[in-house]
């Protein structure tokens, strides 16, 4: 009787053995290898074919493409607004500078770049005309912005920009977008949200995004561009210690948009300041 059980076992593992080889026809997993050479060939034409498609693809369309500017920029025809520091909220003890040495850092890092040193290869442009450089070579002249002409939101005599008196300066910039030339000249407007009252200074004193600086031609093309900045000096005094005051500042007098609903950073920004003493 075990032998008979045997059999089967055996003819299995010797079917097994012959699909893995066959000795006797030379075939390998089923194939010989005329056939494995066959259909590997196909392959490897078939995959090379589709690869040269993609790669013929992906080249007619780099061709259609500009190195300097975005083939399509009609998803953002309106900039928004940042501050800096950046923070939603700005708190602090104008008494103690390990508070808000995090936000004058941040404000002298970032107005670094608007230094003398790094403004000497800038250029003095004409102030309320747009700096039209289309026909000009690469890269693109790049008009001059000192961190002096904000005043004393500059860091230059007060390097605590005004934290520890319980006077911070808030930084603000628009959004880069590539040909924006806002008309007429846009200006910053902040204000305190809700029944609070708000008293602050503006650095230019007019507030204003000067038409120099526009249109913008992108990183490639405008290397070493600096934005204009409008510094904002919040004139707070000891009613508005120790309370949360909601602050809006918007994009003003021009066809710049600043009352999107979907968008609540279109045109705006929203921050928050509480100075404690």
């Amino acid at each position: 009787m075990s032998s008979k059980e045997d059999k089967p076992v055996e003819q299995s593992q010797s079917s097994w053995k012959d699909f893995i080889y066959n000795p006797r026809s030379g075939e390998f997993i089923g194939r010989t290898a005329r056939s494995w050479a066959l259909i590997l060939l196909f392959y490897l034409i078939f995959y090379g074919f589709l690869a040269g498609l993609f790669s013929l693809t992906m080249w007619v369309m780099l061709q259609t493409l500009d190195d300097y500017t975005p083939k399509y920029r009609d998803r953002i025809s309106n900039p928004g607004l940042v501050i800096r520091p950046k923070a939603p909220e700005i708190i602090f003890n104008r008494s103690a500078p390990s508070e808000y040495k995090e936000y004058t850092d941040h404000l002298e890092a970032f107005l670094s770049k608007y230094n003398g040193e790094h403004q000497q290869n800038n250029i003095d442009c004409t102030p309320g005309a747009y700096f039209i450089q289309d026909n000009q070579p690469l890269p693109k002249q790049v008009c001059k912005f000192e961190r002096s002409l904000l005043g004393q939101c500059s860091g230059i005599t007060d390097q605590t920009f005004g934290y520890s008196e319980g006077r911070p300066c808030i930084i603000v910039k628009m959004n880069r977008i590539i040909g924006l030339k806002p008309k007429p000249t846009p200006f910053i407007n902040c204000t305190a949200k809700k029944d609070d009252k708000l008293s602050v200074n503006y650095f230019p004193e007019n507030a204003t995004f000067d038409s120099m600086y526009f249109p913008y031609y992108g990183k490639l093309a405008h290397e070493g561009y600096v934005q204009p900045l409008v510094a904002v000096k919040l004139l707070l005094n000891s009613s508005d210690f120790n309370k949360k005051l909601s602050v809006e500042c918007k994009i003003e007098g021009s066809n710049l948009l600043n009352n999107d609903d979907r968008d609540k950073f279109l045109g705006r920004v929203a921050f928050q300041v509480k100075v404690t003493e």
